[in-house]
């Protein structure tokens, strides 16, 4: 019995230091929307390398926690900047 308890406390402690460690989608997106808020002179771009470098982030692996919202903003602000190559999707009929 008390075996049991002390094991549940300690996945329960585990849990709490797995969720500070690690950030979901919707609370890494919070953070880097702060940060840009915060510093108006800071785009996504930077506000992304910022908080991985703050947190020990490795870049490689922030892809997975960016959604669709921040992706459409940081590809927007990507294109104002001429980071990414300008594509027309209009064809013209031939």
């Amino acid at each position: 019995m008390l075996v049991t308890i002390l094991g549940q406390r300690m996945e329960n402690e585990l849990e709490k230091v797995l969720a500070s460690k690690f950030f979901s989608s919707a609370g890494f997106a919070q953070e880097i929307e702060k940060l840009v808020q915060v510093n108006k002179e800071m785009n996504y771009i930077d506000a992304i390398i910022h908080f991985c470098e703050k947190n020990s982030i490795d870049l490689e692996s922030v892809p997975k926690l960016i959604p669709k919202p921040l992706k459409e903003k940081i590809k927007y602000e990507a294109s104002e900047l001429n980071f990414l190559k300008r594509s027309s999707r209009a064809k013209l009929p031939i």
